[in-house]
């Protein structure tokens, strides 16, 4: 069996009207972040769009927990927001989740 992944999901909701406007805030923000923490082994980006709102997924691979605290802080099923969050998102889910990946 290869080595375990971690993989972490965040889930955010914004209006549609914004959907495009705020995949560019997430990968100028998150995915940057993302990228260029230790550990980080791939990113991807899921959106939805249903009806008015869209949902957005951001799906990142990792080598370890303690990377993932690089990026997240210690609390790490604490979700992490950025300040102009607040003019895009519905609400704020306070936690993502984590779950071993297996790859084959």
């Amino acid at each position: 069996m290869n080595s375990k992944i971690i993989t972490r999901i965040w889930h955010g909701r914004t209006l549609a009207k914004y959907a495009d406007e705020y995949l560019q805030y997430v990968i100028d923000t998150g995915i940057a972040d993302y990228k260029a923490t230790d550990g980080n082994l791939g990113v991807e980006i899921l959106r939805r769009i249903d009806g008015e709102e869209c949902h957005f997924w951001t799906v990142t691979k990792w080598d370890s927990y303690e990377n993932i605290k690089k990026f997240a802080g210690e609390d790490l099923e604490k979700a992490k927001y950025y300040p102009e969050d607040a003019k895009y998102l519905l609400d704020f889910e306070p936690n993502v989740i984590h779950c071993e990946t297996f790859e084959f």
